[in-house]
């Protein structure tokens, strides 16, 4: 399973692009984790709200020094290729998903992650059922973020502007607390496990 986090100039994949990329192999804890940054591609849109999320200016969007899109992309294509299981996990995978495999066709990569993804917040949520917790909701739906699940598996909340290998590497911790009931990253043992977890 591959833990996956993008940060982007926008929503839309067709209309926007990645500016970065974080990555971790669930499976091989000792593999060292995969973040890299681009320019947005040739005509991408850059949107101001999806900067405020990420704190990219737009300015570094355009930068080539950042790496050009079709490079990072294939970089990021070579780490995935040396992964036993390439089932891609995160908070809102499918938002990832379409990002990653809408770029993989742009720079020419014959390869789609599949539509079945892991979701962290599903995962939790199967938590709580399971569990008998009553969820948190907000306006009748799921409240659990990814801060509320950090919250939940005894973590600090993310930080801000959002970090693609920052988010990567926290949502893998999540879904290890929740999975396994232990810590995945030694930089997060201060944060102590919930016995409800253990």
């Amino acid at each position: 399973m591959i833990i996956i986090d993008v940060e982007t100039s926008g929503l839309d994949p067709k209309k926007y692009s990645i500016l970065s990329i974080g990555a971790v192999d669930f499976d091989v804890p000792d593999r060292s984790p995969f973040y890299r940054e681009c320019q947005v591609w040739d005509g991408a849109l850059v949107s101001k709200e999806a900067l405020a999320v990420n704190g990219f200016t737009e300015a570094e969007c355009f930068d080539p020094s950042r790496g050009l899109f079709e490079d990072s992309i294939r970089a990021f294509w070579h780490w995935v290729e040396q992964s036993n299981e390439l089932t891609i996990a995160g908070q809102n995978t499918s938002f990832d998903r379409d990002f990653i495999n809408d770029s993989f066709r742009r720079a020419g990569i014959d390869f789609q992650f599949a539509f079945r993804t892991i979701d962290l917040h599903s995962v939790c949520y199967a938590y709580h059922l399971k569990n008998e917790i009553p969820i948190p909701l907000k306006n009748g739906h799921s409240a659990l973020s990814l801060d509320k699940i950090l919250e939940f598996v005894g973590m600090e909340t993310e930080s801000r502007p959002h970090h693609a290998l920052n988010g990567a590497k926290l949502e893998t911790e999540a879904f290890s607390r929740l999975l396994r009931g232990r810590g995945f990253f030694d930089e997060y043992q201060q944060y102590e496990i919930p016995e409800y977890l253990k």
